[in-house]
């Protein structure tokens, strides 16, 4: 851990943002006293105020944020409490890392890996606790992962799952939180305002499911929704301007593909549908900046854009490198959109769009290549 006397000098040194993150830290640390008042006599740092030790603590680097959080009580309460990032966020050590899911080797099982830069280097985390699954869904919430339902099969018998498992990236350890109120897979799944919503899927019967339900982290707790006008599966969510996006999948295998986008929204607790006039069947997507970006199942050579602004959709070629046939899982980091292959293919370098490049330099590849074929990204900052 980095010597305490260079941390001092270094909030010393921080006369732009120290003085207005002395005052919000001083209501933050009554917030800590109230909730630990046995510990409340208990200094975070010896000789300073608690609410300079906490500035403090908010400038060691990422990496050794889990080391901080074994050294006491009091300083693991401030590293898990909602201030500690806003605190980072003003000190200017945010670090955005990039945490990915890829198949092992032998094909029978996988791992989470986790990167700091596109230099490419990654280590592993702890195994996530339970069985292996398929059909689940990621979410990112106060800088801390969330793998959600999905199935797995035991000796030939498929098995749906209701079951949270959390990832805190401070302390470096999995916890359980509480299940789903019903067991889903190949469901809709993101964050909205805080609250995570889960809509649609496959249920525990095989049936496609038009349920919905919102989990609230400080409760711990998921609430029932209004369900969906039609049942939903294979789909994919997003969020825009404080509102819930529910797109592309099936409602079943007779009716086909979806052609509307499902709108909820949290203030008026009702859904409405407009429209799509983009893609229906995707294989995967993701949010950068203002635009959501996906890639459709048929078409692995174009990626689309849209933009909910002018609810416009856009279309550009991707470059070939390796095999024609490769599907693509997208990550992102440093603001730009990554194209991992999901199959090996020693010829395939991997794909780099930057949406801020000028015109027509956009693309570019890197020889960042990850363990195995990627199943899914998140990208957190911490």
């Amino acid at each position: 851990m980095p010597d305490l006397a260079a941390v001092i000098k270094r909030v010393v040194e921080s006369e732009m943002c120290f003085s207005t993150a002395v005052q919000h830290n001083s209501k933050i640390s009554n917030r800590l006293n109230q909730q630990s008042p046995h510990d409340s006599f208990c200094s975070i740092l010896p000789g300073l105020p608690d609410d300079i030790a906490m500035f403090c603590l908010a400038l060691i680097p990422r990496k050794y944020i889990p080391i901080m959080g074994a050294v006491c009580k009091r300083w693991r309460m401030f590293i898990q409490s909602k201030d500690f990032i806003p605190v980072r966020k003003e000190t200017g050590m945010l670090e955005e890392w990039l945490y990915f899911l890829t198949s092992d080797l032998d094909g029978k099982g996988s791992h989470w890996e986790v990167m700091s830069s596109l230099e490419g280097k990654t280590w592993m985390l702890p195994p996530m606790p339970g069985s292996v699954k398929a059909g689940f869904s990621t979410v990112v919430i106060d800088g801390k992962l969330l793998v959600i339902g999905g199935f797995s099969m035991n000796d030939g018998i498929q098995s749906t799952s209701a079951d949270v498992y959390q990832y805190d990236t401070r302390l470096n350890r999995w916890t359980m939180l509480a299940k789903m109120n019903v067991a889903r897979y190949d469901f809709a799944c993101t964050e909205v305002n805080g609250m995570i919503y889960a809509v649609g899927g496959y249920g525990s019967d095989g049936e496609s499911l038009s349920i919905a339900e919102v989990y609230d982290p400080d409760m711990n707790e998921w609430t029932l929704i209004e369900n969906l006008r039609r049942p939903r599966y294979g789909c994919f969510a997003c969020s825009f301007g404080g509102k819930l996006y529910v797109m592309g999948g099936r409602s079943s295998f007779t009716i086909g593909n979806s052609r509307f986008v499902d709108v909820y929204s949290p203030e008026g607790h009702s859904w409405c549908e407009m429209k799509n006039r983009g893609c229906v069947m995707v294989t995967a997507h993701a949010v950068l900046g203002k635009q959501l970006f996906c890639m459709e199942w048929k078409n692995q050579r174009m990626l689309a854009i849209f933009d909910p602004a002018d609810n416009s959709w856009r279309k550009i070629p991707v470059p070939l490198t390796g095999s024609s046939t490769i599907g693509f899982q997208f990550g992102i980091l440093d603001n730009k959109l990554l194209l991992f292959s999901l199959e090996e293919d020693p010829g395939y370098r991997t794909l780099i769009y930057d949406p801020a490049a000028p015109a027509g330099s956009e693309w570019h590849t890197s020889s960042l290549k990850l363990s195995g074929p990627c199943l899914c990204t998140a990208t957190i900052k911490a």
